[in-house]
């Protein structure tokens, strides 16, 4: 039976990682995020990996050495000594919410120290603490992620 494996990669290569291990039929899911790259004399819009230095393979347990045939893997991820597995609706979930756009996810009043649930986005429903706040951005802490992100303020 198949299952979704984390492999690690070299820093800056899950993407060519991910293309090559495709192009050897094996099924990959490298989460991105398109962001736009100023250089002097133009924007690009580029895609960044979500998640760095990780892809994710869907495979049999006996076919995991292939992915050794690729240049810039490294390693697998292991969890309490076995390979770590991801649940396949995790995945799914995962890529629903970011196939989604959302340019407007905001917060009307913060205060250092207060709880905040997240409503909208690919992080909808997952709490964090205001540990930083401005006229214009707030910065949450996501203790279960182990992340921080910054979030707009609403104009009241």
């Amino acid at each position: 039976m198949k299952k979704w494996f984390v492999i690690y990669t070299r820093p800056q290569q899950e993407l060519k990682v991910a293309e090559q291990l495709s192009s050897l039929g094996i099924k990959t899911y490298c989460p991105t995020l398109q962001v736009i790259k100023k250089y002097s004399d133009r924007n690009k819009k580029v895609y960044k990996p979500l998640i760095s230095c990780y892809v994710m393979v869907y495979l049999k347990e006996t076919e995991r050495n292939i992915v050794f045939d690729c240049p810039g893997v490294v390693r697998y991820l292991f969890y309490l000594g076995k390979p770590a597995i991801i649940p396949s609706s995790e995945i799914s979930l995962m890529q629903y919410h970011l196939n989604r756009v959302y340019n407007d996810i905001k917060i009307s009043t913060s205060v250092v120290g207060q709880d905040y649930t997240i409503t909208k986005g690919p992080f909808s429903g997952i709490s964090g603490r205001v540990v930083e706040t401005n006229n214009k951005k707030v910065k949450l802490q996501l203790e279960s992620l182990g992340m921080s992100i910054i979030l707009k303020k609403h104009a009241a």
